[in-house]
């Protein structure tokens, strides 16, 4: 991974304070909506090779679905999963070496004796006459410590350029003080090897933190990803205000619960991001809020003018939302109603846009693929 550039101190800070501008709504979206299949409250996907696709569910399906979307069929052998309040069948990602591995890697939401957490996970998919099946799963990590409580789990999933580590997102769980607890994973960006284990030389490891910590000082982090050029990017929900799209840097603290750009929702202040209060300030952010679900960079040739960009899945915004990326510099671009929260957001192996609304509320959440005009 090529390190992330850092800009000099002063620059920062001034982005951190700048005026953030209302972003674009098109009400001629330059896209195509064609609903692809419908499903009980999904939370992500991928692709396949062959483009068909993996869909988790909210209540613990993993589904293998065909290319048009017409077939599908429940793959066994999952874990169990705790889909109270937030909880989830969360992420779904190919590991690097899928082609000779089959390997599948997922993130969910656990209960057990002490309390509940987020966890990763992994296994092979294989495919016979009786059906599709994750084998050999392995639980690789569990975030700790434990907390009672439903809420920010996060649960993102990304494999580093190189592919020989991986870096998970555990919530804070609405629990404000782990996100600053050097011995907590939770309110973490996480590097594991592709074992699950603390990665070596993490930056932090040497500084009396859990090994596995990147950074730290985040809240529910429901988005991360590369770029082309190797940075690590990653989107946030905050609280009464204040969601996030952060460049990650090795060691940093984001700020989370001293520092926000929102407030608590009972009105209480919190201080916003300031020059010179030791924090990390995002890159972007919104107030109102947005509710950031999934984060994808666009890497396709389809839209040619938005290669490079970020798009995030907006939630009570019922948005799809366009982040301009210039190397480490960040500015809004587009956000085009959808009209329904959007959970998700991927791109397709032909470079199409696919979205994935949130179906909750005992709605359908469907898949939209989105085409140029």
């Amino acid at each position: 991974m090529r390190p992330a550039l850092i800009l000099p101190f002063l620059l920062i800070a001034c982005a951190a304070n700048a005026p953030q501008n209302s972003p674009s709504t098109s009400l001629d979206k330059p896209f195509t909506e064609t609903v692809v299949a419908d499903f009980d409250a999904p939370w992500a996907m991928t692709f396949l090779p062959d483009g068909r696709m993996l869909v988790t569910e909210k209540d613990g399906r993993l589904l293998l679905v065909s290319k048009d979307g017409k077939q599908r069929q429940t793959v066994s052998g999952m874990l169990p999963v705790d889909s109270a309040g937030q909880g989830s069948l969360m992420d779904v990602v190919l590991a690097p070496g899928f082609a000779s591995n089959r390997h599948v890697y997922f993130s969910f939401s656990e209960k057990s004796q002490g309390g509940k957490g987020v966890v990763l996970a992994r296994g092979a998919l294989s495919e016979t006459a009786k059906g599709a099946a994750l084998a050999g799963i392995e639980v690789l990590f569990r975030a700790g410590p434990l907390v009672e409580g439903n809420g920010h789990y996060a649960g993102r999933i990304a494999f580093a350029p190189d592919g020989k580590y991986l870096f998970f997102t555990a919530g804070e769980r609405q629990k404000f003080d782990p996100a600053q607890d050097p011995n907590a994973t939770l309110g973490k960006v996480l590097r594991l090897t592709l074992d699950g284990k603390a990665a070596p030389a993490n930056p932090l490891a040497d500084k009396g933190f859990d090994p596995a910590v990147w950074s730290y000082g985040h809240r529910n982090l429901l988005g991360i990803a590369f770029d082309a050029r190797g940075n690590l990017w990653e989107q946030e929900m905050g609280p009464k205000g204040g969601d996030e799209v952060n460049l990650i840097l090795p060691g940093r603290n984001y700020g989370w619960p001293n520092a926000s750009n929102g407030s608590h929702y009972d009105g209480r202040d919190i201080p916003d991001h300031a020059p010179g209060d030791g924090f990390e300030p995002p890159k972007v952010w919104w107030n109102p809020v947005i509710s950031p679900g999934g984060l994808m960079i666009y890497s396709g040739n389809l839209f040619p003018t938005w290669k490079g960009d970020a798009f995030i899945g907006g939630l009570s915004s019922k948005a799809l939302v366009r982040v301009d990326l210039d190397g480490t510099a960040a500015k809004k671009g587009d956000q085009f109603d959808m009209g329904a929260r959007i959970r998700e957001v991927e791109q397709g192996p032909d470079g199409a846009i696919y979205v994935l609304e949130d179906g909750n509320n005992g709605s359908q959440g469907r898949l939209i693929k989105l085409m140029p005009r």
